[in-house]
C-alpha cells in the first residue's frame, strides 16, 4: 500500500518538473519571440519580451521556493538529493536564458533605428539550433533520460561553430561597406547570447547526466590530452601530422585532423608517407564542423594560413598555434618536387610535435 508520505514526495517531485517543463517553455518561446523582433524590427514585441522577463524572473522565485521545500519536508538522500540540486542549477541555467531573450530584445530595438536592410537568415538558423536544444535538455531532464542529454550536449558544438562564422560574416560585411556599424554591433552581441542559449542547455544536460549518475560531467574527454590538426583539405599536412603523432605511440594523447573544405588523399602523397611505415590512404577527410567535441580539445595546430579564418577568437578551452611546416605543391608538381615538399614537411612535424608533447609532459609534471 502506498503510504501519505510516497504520495506526498511523487506529487511533490511532479510538480517540481511540471514548473521546470513550464518555465523552460516560456524561456524559449522568449528567445524565439526575439529574435522574431530582430527578424521584422518589430518594436512592440520587442518591447513585449522585456517585459515578459519579469514572469520567468516570478517564476525562477517560485521554482527555487519548491525545492528548498522539498529538501526540508522530504530531507532527501542519494538520487532524490541530486534531483533536488541539480533542480536548483537548471532553474538558474533557465532564469539565464530569459536575460539573453531580454538583451536580444533591446537588440533588436536597436536595430529599429537602422534604415538598411539586414539580413538575419543566419540568427535565424544558429536559434534554430539553439532552441530546439534547449527545450531537449529540459525534456532530458524531466524524463531523466541521459542519452538525451549526452545528444543535447554534442549540439553545442555546431552552435558554436556557426556562431563563430556567423561573427566573421558579419564582421566582413562590415568592413565592405555592406553593413553599418549601427547593426553590426546588434547582432553580433544577439549571436552571442543565442549562442549563450546552447550554452545553458549543455549546462542542464550536464546537470541532468549528473542527477542520473551521480557522477560530474564538466570536463569530458578531459582522460587524454586531444590535439587537432588542421588544413585547408585535410588530403595531406594534417593528416600526415595525425599519422605521425599516432605513430609515436605517446600514452595519454589523442591526435587528429580536420580541414575546412575536405578533399580526397593525395594517392602520391600517401603513396611516400607508406614508404615511412604512415598510412594515411584510408583516412576520410573531413570538415572542422564534423569533428565531434570540438570544445575537448586541448590544442588546435593550424597548418595553414587560410585555417586562420575558421578560428575568428581562440575556442574555449584550447589553445591555438600556427606551425609553419611549408606547402604541397599541385598536381602538375613533378614526382621528385612532390617526394622533398613530402619529406620537408615530415621532418619539421615530426620535430615540432615532439617538441609540444615534451612541454606538455613537462608543464603537467
Amino acid at each position: 500500500m502506498t503510504t501519505h508520505l510516497e504520495v506526498s514526495l511523487q506529487r511533490d517531485l511532479e510538480q517540481i518538473r511540471s514548473k521546470i517543463t513550464e518555465m523552460g517553455e516560456l524561456a524559449a518561446k522568449a528567445i524565439e519571440a526575439s529574435v522574431r523582433a530582430v527578424a521584422e524590427r518589430d518594436r512592440q514585441l520587442a518591447f513585449a519580451v522585456i517585459l515578459r522577463d519579469q514572469f520567468i524572473d516570478e517564476m525562477e522565485k517560485q521554482l527555487d521556493r519548491l525545492c528548498l521545500e522539498f529538501l526540508v519536508r522530504h530531507q532527501p538522500a542519494a538520487s532524490l538529493l541530486r534531483f533536488a540540486y541539480s533542480a536548483i542549477k537548471v532553474n538558474l541555467e533557465l532564469e539565464r536564458v530569459g536575460d539573453y531573450a531580454e538583451s536580444i530584445a533591446r537588440e533588436a530595438l536597436r536595430l529599429t533605428k537602422v534604415e538598411v536592410p539586414v539580413q538575419v537568415d543566419n540568427l535565424k538558423q544558429i536559434a534554430g539550433l539553439a532552441v530546439p536544444m534547449l527545450r531537449d535538455a529540459i525534456r532530458a531532464f524531466v524524463s531523466e533520460d541521459p542519452e538525451l542529454a549526452r545528444r543535447t550536449i554534442e549540439t553545442d558544438e555546431a552552435v558554436d561553430l556557426m556562431r563563430d562564422k556567423v561573427t566573421a560574416d558579419l564582421t566582413l560585411a562590415f568592413t565592405e561597406g555592406r553593413l553599418p556599424f549601427d547593426a553590426l554591433n546588434p547582432l553580433v552581441q544577439a549571436t552571442r547570447r543565442l549562442e549563450r542559449v546552447s550554452d545553458q542547455a549543455r549546462n542542464i544536460g550536464m546537470e541532468t547526466l549528473y542527477m542520473c549518475t551521480g557522477e560530474y560531467a564538466k570536463h569530458p574527454g578531459s582522460e587524454a590530452f586531444r590535439i587537432l590538426f588542421v588544413d585547408s583539405h585535410n588530403s595531406t599536412l594534417s593528416l600526415m601530422a595525425e599519422a605521425i603523432g599516432t605513430a609515436m605511440g605517446e600514452q595519454g594523447f589523442i591526435f587528429s585532423s580536420a580541414g575546412l573544405d575536405p578533399a580526397p588523399v593525395d594517392r602520391r602523397v600517401a603513396a611516400h608517407m607508406a614508404s615511412k611505415g604512415l598510412d594515411i590512404a584510408r583516412s576520410i577527410p573531413k570538415a572542422i564542423i564534423q569533428v565531434p567535441n570540438l570544445d575537448h580539445y586541448h590544442v588546435i595546430v593550424l597548418l595553414s594560413p587560410e585555417v586562420r579564418s575558421a578560428f575568428p577568437r581562440r575556442p574555449r578551452r584550447a589553445v591555438l598555434l600556427e606551425w609553419a611546416v611549408g606547402t604541397m605543391p599541385g598536381a602538375d608538381a613533378s614526382d621528385e618536387a612532390l617526394a622533398a615538399a613530402c619529406d620537408s614537411a615530415y621532418t619539421s612535424i615530426e620535430s615540432e610535435i615532439r617538441d609540444l608533447v615534451s612541454a606538455i609532459r613537462d608543464t603537467n609534471s
